[in-house]
């Protein structure tokens, strides 16, 4: 029955959707998804230069063009989200001492996201992505995890850190 009511006051006034990391120390933090995200903001940014390239853009390709900005800010907050959970909830005073540069990192990362959120500008991708690679880095060091970087296997073909799991 609430539900019912909920649900119909919803279709008549949309509710704000929550979601949120949980506070459980469930221990289980990757930086990873972070680097999706801004290779995927790459990715929209590479888009969008190809459509852009015209003259003239057609009715089709304005709405192309709306979605692929729409999907490059969903991907930014995204990154913000990640980078922010596991520098809050993640790193604690032993992580912060052998890295005191986390906060700082971590202050240029949102600062550089709402850069490349705000622009269409691929070198201001390419470098979050760099401060997000050094973040993961950080990241698999604490927890005395070697790391490699390689080209990831898909569109844009940029340099990722990876974690060595095999040793």
């Amino acid at each position: 029955m609430m539900y019912n009511l909920l649900a119909k006051l919803d279709a008549k006034k949309p509710f704000n959707r929550a979601s949120a990391h949980c506070d459980i120390p469930c221990k289980i933090y990757d930086p990873s998804a972070a680097q999706i995200a801004v290779l995927s903001m790459i990715r929209m940014v590479d888009l969008l230069d190809e459509l852009t390239a015209a003259e003239t853009l057609t009715a089709k390709q304005h709405a192309t063009f709306a979605r692929l900005v729409n999907e490059k800010e969903t991907e930014g907050k995204k990154v913000k989200e990640e980078v922010r959970v596991i520098w809050g909830d993640y790193f604690k005073k032993p992580q912060l001492e052998a890295f005191p540069e986390i906060h700082q990192l971590t202050h240029e990362i949102m600062l550089a996201t709402s850069f490349a959120k705000q622009h269409i500008d691929r070198a201001a991708t390419v470098e979050l992505l760099n401060k997000v690679n050094r973040f993961a880095d950080i990241f698999w060091q604490t927890k005395g995890v070697n790391t490699f970087t390689a080209t990831c296997p898909y569109p844009p073909a940029e340099q990722v850190i990876y974690p060595d799991l095999k040793g």
